[in-house]
């Protein structure tokens, strides 16, 4: 492993879940960012800022001279009048990053014609704050043949497609020159991040061009806003989709192989968001570094995503049972076997019911598409667990204690009673769980919101049944 690997895996921890122990593992610093829960997070909320740093990766010659190494050649803003510790944590983040920015481990050579490439990476510090870096690699301006360099955005707010409309802002004014980027990006940071719904317009000068609007909205859904789930459904088909579920609601080991970055990094975002309104909290790494490849040996469950390159070395890895999910061929290379066989049948049949009828129709706008994928399993997730609230129990003002045999003897369907009791097992059930015994409020999002809507539902039909007696 070269030595920005080692200075990853010294700068950041691995953080577990509540109540799960924090190591260091070969997963290094990386976890997706987790879903936000019911209650909200601070920082999806409206007004805070868009981002912490624009950075520019770039690939410098090694001293040795032999072969190029990312490093950050700008930095925006930067940052002044830190305290020692403060330093210290902000240059262990920013010795993370160029890795992500360049994964792919490539003998690079200039060149003079590159397609560009947009993904995200998502780092966990040791004090559990967790940040998003918003790639986009491409070719800088010029002639002759050059290295591509990477724009990151880095920021703690969720909203991919958001953030991908700032890239395009960010390329457009980068083809001009570098002084042009710098007023924009002031113009974003001053701007306070929109509230779901809203939207926020910049007034930007570009030469030649004179001055420009720029709007920038936010999803009215905002559980959705950092997912696009195109790219999954152009890859594999519903049932793959479906089994790739049923592995990550019983925590095991996947991994996702495709040729370019910007696969990758879109269909295992899209497959983590499937789990809504549960959160992954193990090892997740979009795009695995090259010198991160040990991480598929992990004996813990994980969710990561290599590039095709890197195949022969995932395949002669010490493995235990994991899915491979080859995303070029639309196909599972390994497989443990049971996949069709984890959810209960009914309910398997009416996802992928819900899921044929017009996932072909990919001319819909993203928010549509997105819904339409994700409402399955929400539903599946409110007929299986959606009675969890009934089953916390208080006692004064302390914090609930959750029931769990009389939530599990609640269902009445054998098949989803045994398929509950093993999910209640997981630690996504578990850290869910634990926010709702600790909080004192009463349930409120859009998870509740479906539930409600399903309970009235019953309610409806029990009537018609007795109105038809």
């Amino acid at each position: 492993m070269d030595g920005l690997g080692r200075r990853l895996r010294a700068s950041l921890r691995l953080k577990r879940g509540r109540g799960g122990s924090s190591q260091d593992n070969s997963g290094g610093a990386i976890r997706e960012l987790e879903r936000p829960q019911e209650h909200p997070l601070p920082s999806f909320a409206g007004g805070q800022h868009f981002f912490e740093y624009l950075l520019v990766v770039s690939l410098q010659k090694k001293r040795s001279g032999d072969g190029y190494e990312p490093t950050i050649t700008y930095q925006f803003p930067k940052r002044e009048n830190l305290l020692r510790g403060q330093q210290e944590e902000e240059e262990r983040l920013l010795s993370a990053i160029p890795l992500f920015c360049f994964p792919d481990g490539n003998e690079w050579t200039t060149l003079t014609e590159y397609p560009r490439e947009t993904f995200s990476f998502v780092l966990t510090n040791v004090d559990g704050s967790r940040k998003i870096g918003y790639c986009r690699r491409l070719l800088p301006a010029g002639r002759g043949p050059r290295l591509p360099k990477v724009y990151c955005i880095l920021s703690c707010i969720g909203c991919f497609g958001l953030f991908s409309k700032i890239l395009d802002e960010v390329e457009k004014r980068h083809q001009i020159s570098m002084a042009v980027i710098y007023p924009f990006m002031q113009g974003l940071r001053e701007a306070a991040f929109p509230a779901p719904g809203k939207t926020v317009t910049l007034k930007s000068f570009i030469p030649d061009s004179g001055t420009e609007f720029i709007s920038l909205t936010r999803p009215l859904d905002s559980h959705l806003e950092h997912v696009d789930f195109r790219s999954l459904l152009r890859c594999l088909s519903v049932e793959q989709i479906l089994q790739i579920f049923a592995s990550a609601v019983l925590e095991r080991r996947i991994i996702f192989l495709a040729e370019d970055l910007s696969t990758l990094s879109q269909c295992i975002h899209a497959a983590a968001a499937l789990l809504y309104p549960f959160s992954w909290a193990h090892t997740y790494i979009p795009v695995v570094p090259e010198s991160l490849l040990a991480t598929v040996c992990c004996p813990t469950p994980f969710m990561v995503g290599v590039q095709m390159r890197f195949l022969q070395e995932v395949l002669d890895s010490p493995m235990e049972e994991v899915l491979l999910v080859n995303l070029c061929a639309g196909s599972f290379l390994m497989s443990v076997g049971d996949e069709k066989d984890i959810l209960p049948p009914k309910l398997q049949n009416d996802i992928l019911d819900s899921l044929s009828q017009g996932t072909k129709e990919l001319q819909q706008t993203l928010e549509q598409i997105n819904e339409h994928v994700s409402s399955p399993f929400v539903q599946f997730f409110v007929k299986t667990v959606g009675h969890y609230t009934s089953y916390i129990k208080r006692e004064g003002n302390g914090p609930g204690h959750f029931q769990e045999r009389s939530f599990c003897k609640a269902l009445l369907s054998k098949a989803n009673r045994r398929f509950v009791k093993k999910f209640v097992k997981t630690q996504l059930f578990s850290l869910f769980i634990q926010e709702a015994e600790k909080s004192k409020n009463s349930p409120a999002g859009y998870f509740q919101q479906k539930i409600l809507e399903y309970e009235e539902q019953k309610k409806q039909k029990k009537s018609r049944e007795k109105t038809v007696k």
